[in-house]
């Protein structure tokens, strides 16, 4: 029975790109899913006018903060309980589970106590003038952030299936929600039906409804899983650990939990920028991070897949495989982003016209396509590289590299934006950062390799 808990998910064993596809597969399935969810979410809310866009977007900044405190356990659990797994220590494994776990609960709970507490002053850091947005982030951030906590659960669970090689069931989880989400949208939206026209509220509440039922779903799988077969239904839940699990999982998590906020925390400050220029340009910003999330959101969800590959590979003394893994998912993200390069570039016009309707607001979101595409297929490989190198542990390096050339974002956006270029000035301090990034740790990674193989070496000739 042990051998066969270890067995289920093994990433260090048969062909590469075989058990690559098999993990990253699911993983990129449900991000298109979350990213088909984003965009329709955004065209509904479109109907309402562009304010009510701004008003989400303005609120979902917190719940993009939110996601960076969550990523303290879902990174540090991830990655501990897949280099266990590779080592092939499932006793660590369960409590690094179970701690994770135990943090992401405490953490949703306070995050939603301050969003419920501080909506006001949280939405007045804007500066957001016009009163009807405000109304709208206000509502939004009460709702959707004030419950984020099932959010929280199943962000690190789903890290959790991923580190034991299992994608699809939160896939099925995803799609679950998802799906409920996409339904509700518009009833509780618009008002279909008997329902009440609920506007921006609507949104929120489905959004939470849905966050809800998938967390169940996940957690209801653990539950029903045959015995023997998911290492989770045998996490010590009900236990405080020793400070090194709680520990372990800090100092992995930690930096890139700090590296998401700090990440969202500069974005706000552009965000911030972005509304000197008015309504239109933050209603842009979001409705073009919704879409650019097609990117995104796979690269990201490949790079959660070569996480797991690289941490059980590193546990086994495999940085070979890790290697050639990489190279692997080099090429595919190139690729998707050289596509989604082309469509930004070929077809700006007609995706801004999907979601906007005023004549003032499309220009302004066609520069930003144009612009934003450059950058894409570096922003893939920055994220799959950060993905590997963290897999390997190696968190802080990740972290340096991305608050550094992130942070340069604000002083170049406020240079641009002062010249000719004006708005399209912070549009193209965005680009410029993310080719950077994705050049330098592509490098990176194949210079923590040979880090890590030393590492391993030394280990080895102690023994």
């Amino acid at each position: 029975m042990e051998h066969e808990e270890l067995e289920h998910g093994n990433l260090t064993q048969g062909p590469i790109l075989q058990v690559l596809i098999r993990l990253a597969l699911p993983i990129m399935a449900s991000a298109f899913l979350s990213t088909a969810y984003s965009i329709t979410d955004m065209a509904w809310i479109g109907m309402l006018g562009s304010k009510a866009v701004a008003g989400v977007g303005v609120g979902g900044m917190y719940g993009w903060l939110s996601s960076g405190l969550a990523t303290l356990p879902r990174m540090g659990g991830q990655v501990r309980v897949a280099q266990a797994m590779g080592r092939g220590d499932k006793t660590s494994a369960r409590k690094y589970a179970a701690a994770s776990l135990q943090m992401a609960t405490v953490f949703g709970i306070l995050f939603g106590a301050v969003c419920l507490l501080f909506t006001k002053p949280l939405v007045d850091f804007f500066q957001v003038e016009d009163p009807v947005t405000v109304r709208y982030a206000q509502e939004y951030l009460w709702i959707a952030c004030g419950l984020v906590v099932f959010q929280y659960i199943s962000y690190v669970l789903t890290g959790l299936y991923t580190a034991l090689g299992d994608s699809r069931t939160p896939l099925k989880a995803n799609f679950i929600g998802l799906i409920l989400n996409m339904v509700l949208d518009p009833i509780l939206i618009l008002g279909i039906g008997p329902f009440p026209r609920l506007e921006v509220i609507g949104a929120a509440i489905a959004t939470v409804f849905a966050q809800i039922v998938a967390c169940i779903v996940l957690v209801m799988d653990v539950i029903r899983a045959k015995r023997g077969t998911n290492l989770l239904q045998t996490m010590p839940m009900g236990q405080i650990h020793e400070q090194k699990i709680y520990g372990g999982i800090a100092s992995i998590g930690i930096p890139s939990s700090l590296q998401s906020m700090l990440y969202c925390g500069i974005s706000m400050v552009l965000t911030r920028m972005v509304s000197a220029f008015g309504d239109a340009a933050i209603a842009t910003q979001r409705v073009g991070g919704q879409i650019e999330s097609v990117s995104w959101n796979t690269a990201d969800g490949f790079a959660a897949a070569m996480n797991a590959f690289a941490a059980q590979n590193y546990g086994a003394g495999n940085m070979d495989r890790v290697k050639k893994g990489y190279r692997i998912s080099f090429i595919t993200m190139t690729v998707w982003g050289l596509l989604i390069l082309a469509l930004f570039e070929l077809l700006p016009t007609q995706l801004s016209e999907i979601f906007f309707h005023e004549a003032d607001v499309i220009p302004v979101m066609v520069n930003y396509f144009v612009i934003i595409g450059l950058c894409e297929p570096f922003m893939c490989v920055e994220l799959m590289a950060v993905g590997a190198i963290s897999g390997l542990g190696k968190t802080k390096v990740c972290s340096a590299i991305s608050i550094i050339f992130t942070g340069m974002r604000i002083p170049l956006a406020l240079i641009l934006s002062r010249t000719a270029l004006g708005l399209d000035g912070i549009w193209w301090a965005l680009t410029i950062t993310s080719i950077m990034k994705g050049v330098i740790l592509h490098l990176t990674f194949y210079h923590e390799c040979k880090v890590s193989q030393a590492e391993l070496d030394g280990m080895q000739s102690e023994q």
